[in-house]
């Protein structure tokens, strides 16, 4: 889908060899204050939707990129190196996102960024990061184009930006998953899709439409909406009219619970399935209409079934967070877990102090970090994807989501 981080770095010199005087604490704006004195201070900056419609998951990437900091912190993970993080909110937007980015470029002490959590929004981004070889390694972008070129599609393959990584699944391998669970798994063979015109939903919606039909399937309609309006329902009638047993809708939970609950409301009891875009509680409570049988899919495993996840479960419960680590917290921490070995690794490189072209240099050791995270091995391709292949299908059952298959995906 879609989906945020970022590093500040100041020096402080004084006599002698760095040493870590102090880890940071939490602050009302998701920031790491420390007061350390002595140490060299690397902010890892955050970039998502922190207000407005989707900010239940860019809470959830703020706050478990702020655990990361926290942990490494703890530990000392980095000696003379304390972690910092600084959140910026893009709303979503695409044009707010390049402009934050913008503005962590401009703080030269900045080395890394997690985030953004929409695709259109990483599209506008990775230009600016590029250029001043600034590392960003999102936890939810599903966009195949944004680490394999706009050709990608047709088996054309190129990386367009070095200083991009991700810690999702692309959209290649979520929508074929999709496309298969419905055909085989849930037996539906005429669905009718939907898309709302974004990055993100329509990418999406494309792929599923293209393996739902290589396996038999008929595309009995199509149609979009438009993201934050709440009437679809014209298409809501068009899905009536169709005969389809199935929708697949390409987008985010504002709009997919909202058309759920205006295509049941027409007597159309069929199933509406999504990508991870849907996949949350939200999704459940923007439906006035029992939408149980609605189907998502996500990356990865169910968080709470990993035994590599358990301890952050727990500290981040501990943490205190008032907003849930929600559908990215595991990909959010292994994201800034990653920029947090990659400064280890440059700075022992570098006989235990920041390099002054430490920018440059993460993002090289970026491509070379391999470590057992939340969501299981952490690593990167060619093209700066995850090589955790791992999804999951849920489904609706009783007003919540129940995960109903998991495997890995081999295209």
């Amino acid at each position: 889908m879609r989906r945020r981080s970022l590093l500040i770095l100041t020096t402080v010199i004084t006599t002698g060899a760095l040493t870590l005087t102090a880890c940071g604490s939490r602050d009302d704006k998701g920031g790491s204050n420390n007061d350390s004195k002595g140490t060299t201070t690397v902010v890892i900056g955050v970039d998502a939707p922190l207000t407005g419609s989707l900010s239940a998951l860019g809470q959830g990437i703020k706050n478990s990129v702020d655990l990361a900091v926290q942990t490494a912190n703890k530990n000392n993970e980095v000696p003379g190196v304390t972690f910092k993080i600084e959140a910026l909110d893009d709303q979503a937007v695409p044009a707010s996102g390049q402009a934050n980015a913008t503005k962590l470029v401009g703080k030269k002490d900045v080395l890394g960024v997690v985030g953004p959590l929409n695709s259109g929004v990483s599209q506008q981004m990775q230009g600016v990061f590029a250029a001043a070889s600034l590392a960003q390694v999102s936890p939810a972008n599903t966009n195949p184009s944004l680490s394999q070129g706009d050709n990608w599609g047709k088996g054309e393959f190129k990386r367009p930006f070095p200083t991009y990584f991700r810690t999702a699944a692309t959209d290649v391998v979520q929508g074929k998953f999709a496309a298969q669970y419905l055909f085989k798994d849930a037996g539906k063979k005429k669905v009718f899709v939907v898309d709302d015109k974004q990055t993100y939903g329509a990418g999406l919606a494309a792929i599923f439409s293209a393996e739902f039909t290589r396996l038999g399937g008929k595309v009995v309609g199509t149609d979009h909406v438009t993201v934050k309006e709440t009437d679809f329902s014209s298409t809501a009638d068009k899905v009536k009219a169709s005969g389809a047993d199935s929708v697949y809708f390409g987008g985010q939970y504002p709009e997919g619970g909202l058309l759920s609950d205006q295509i049941k409301k027409t007597g159309a009891k069929i199933p509406t399935m999504g990508g991870d875009g849907i996949y949350d509680p939200a999704f459940i409570a923007a439906s006035a209409e029992a939408n149980d049988g609605d189907l998502a899919t996500s990356i990865g495993y169910p968080v709470e079934k990993l035994d590599t996840a358990k301890k952050f479960i727990a500290d981040y419960k501990a943490a205190g967070y008032k907003d849930a680590y929600a559908a990215y917290g595991g990909y959010s921490y292994d994201a800034g877990w990653a920029i947090i070995q990659a400064v280890k690794a440059v700075v022992a490189a570098n006989g235990g102090k920041v390099p002054t072209d430490a920018r440059a240099k993460v993002t090289e050791a970026l491509g070379k970090v391999s470590f057992d995270g939340v969501t299981g091995k952490v690593s990167f391709d060619e093209f700066g994807d995850t090589t955790n292949k791992q999804l999951t299908v849920y489904k609706v059952e009783g007003g919540k989501w129940i995960d109903v298959k998991s495997d890995t995906f081999n295209q």
